[in-house]
């Protein structure tokens, strides 16, 4: 039987945690994508307590291809059948400003880690994912600009990784390409992103990571599918 191996990025907290954990519970093998070890040993000290398997953690600083280049090469090393990478680390932005007071700065960076740096580490493990027959899962926003919530740098960065996994996903059909790509907009979630907001309609790390491992172990082909687990609730 094919193993089950996911690699969770930004999986030593927030939605990635959560993630990797309720996978871990359902019988996949994880393996952290982290950029600090001590964050990392923690929160595999926490997976490891909750019953799941975990069997390492890997550097990924996505803001740094030279890094990235080297974890791939790590994770072709030691995890030659790796099946599932949940691309979920990214970074905010400046949330506190609207459009007009966005410096370009911010928008080059956010876009520097959620899109070039999540397409970089996407495409250089796309051959061994390929090989195993595998998928790919991007933790995202819609693209369709919300009137509640709607910071340019982070909206941007999502939207260009929106149309990454649909070029990829038409381009894998077209090719009969044994790969499969989608995407899940997780819903409006209490994390350390945005500063541990609660509102009406938030959902926690565990109601969210159990929602998602729902769906990774559904057994149905999502090819090229937005999924979103909790839609935005309007405001009144």
């Amino acid at each position: 039987m094919k193993k089950k191996i996911v690699l969770v990025t930004g999986a030593n907290k927030g939605i990635g945690f959560g993630i990797a954990k309720h996978l871990g519970k359902s019988g996949w093998q994880v393996i952290l994508g982290a950029r600090h070890d001590e964050r990392a040993e923690k929160a595999i000290s926490e997976l490891k307590s909750a019953g799941v398997d975990v069997l390492g953690w890997v550097n990924i600083e996505l803001r740094d291809l030279a890094n990235i280049e080297q974890a791939a090469k790590e994770i072709n090393a030691k995890y030659p059948e790796l099946t599932l990478l949940v691309n979920n680390a990214g970074i905010p932005g400046d949330m506190s400003v609207d459009s007009l007071h966005t410096e370009i700065s911010d928008i080059k960076e956010t876009l520097d880690v959620n899109f070039i740096g999540t397409f970089a580490l996407t495409k250089a493990l796309m051959p061994l994912l390929t090989k195993n027959e595998g998928r790919i899962v991007n933790v995202t926003v819609p693209s369709e600009i919300s009137p509640y919530w709607h910071p340019l740098a982070y909206v941007a960065s999502k939207a260009a990784q929106n149309a990454m996994m649909g070029v990829m996903a038409i381009e894998l059909q077209q090719s009969n390409t044994p790969l499969e790509v989608f995407s899940v907009h997780p819903g409006p979630t209490t994390t350390d992103l945005n500063g541990n907001m609660a509102l009406p309609g938030f959902h926690d790390i565990e109601t969210v990571g159990e929602k998602m491992a729902e769906l990774i172990n559904d057994g149905q082909n999502h090819q090229g599918e937005f999924i979103e687990l909790y839609p935005i609730v309007k405001e009144d």
